[in-house]
């Protein structure tokens, strides 16, 4: 009986579970905010380090080099959606404090950065095959079909020019050099990418010095926006 009773009295005396916790808003926003700051400090020197990496461009040296070359496009193609990731991040700080002007400046950066993920895995996936059957052919005009023109075509104009709009809206919010350095360094990359490329052929190493040059003030560019939004 007294057995019992202890075994009642310890049961009624049992704490009770905790509640969940409940996040409020500003613990959401604390973890957006190291979103932000974790990708873009990954997304900027990674995608420099890709530019750098990129092997040859003639036809001859990607057949001979296959593998290398759809691997360094795979990691490009990467960094690209941590940068997205890391705009889509500022989109949700910024949401209910830019106006519509700025959204639109933040979707068209965005949007850009994805189509040129997919000019990215287009070429890494391309170039090698058509190297290995017509090596003469890749990088040049004569390659270029409607299904591939589509994707350089829209790449080439929405990628830079949203960088161009985004360095607009940071300078405008005070924060001047990194929007000047993402804008600087996503034009010249841009032009450096494909008008570079067919200009001067794909044997020419000026597309490569283009493109670390534009590449490498986009990355820091990044690291700038990743500090400035991500600020706990």
């Amino acid at each position: 009986m007294s057995t019992h009773r202890s075994a009642h009295d310890d049961a009624g005396t049992t704490t009770p579970p905790r509640p969940l916790r409940h996040h409020g808003a500003e613990d959401d926003t604390r973890y957006v905010r190291g979103m932000v700051r974790l990708t873009a400090m990954i997304g900027g020197p990674f995608f420099l380090l890709t530019v750098i990496l990129h092997p040859a461009r003639d036809g001859h040296d990607i057949a001979a080099g296959a593998q290398w070359y759809a691997f360094t496009h795979s990691m490009e193609a990467i960094s690209l959606l941590v940068q997205a990731t890391c705009l889509a991040g500022v989109l949700a700080l910024v949401m209910n404090r830019f106006g519509p002007r700025g959204l639109t400046t933040l979707y068209t950066a965005l949007v850009g950065t994805m189509l040129w993920f997919g000019l990215i895995v287009f070429d890494g996936g391309h170039n090698p095959v058509t190297a290995r059957y017509a090596p003469d052919l890749v990088h040049t005009s004569k390659d270029i079909d409607i299904e591939g023109g589509i994707i350089v075509l829209a790449a080439n104009i929405v990628f830079p020019l949203g960088y161009v709009l985004l360095a607009l809206l940071l300078n405008r919010y005070g924060q001047r050099w990194t929007g000047l350095l993402l804008g600087f360094g996503g034009v010249v990359y841009a032009i450096g990418g494909t008008a570079s490329l067919f200009g001067f052929g794909p044997h020419s190493v000026i597309t490569s010095v283009i493109e670390i040059i534009g590449a490498a003030p986009y990355a820091l560019g990044y690291v700038l926006l990743g500090r400035t939004f991500g600020r706990v």
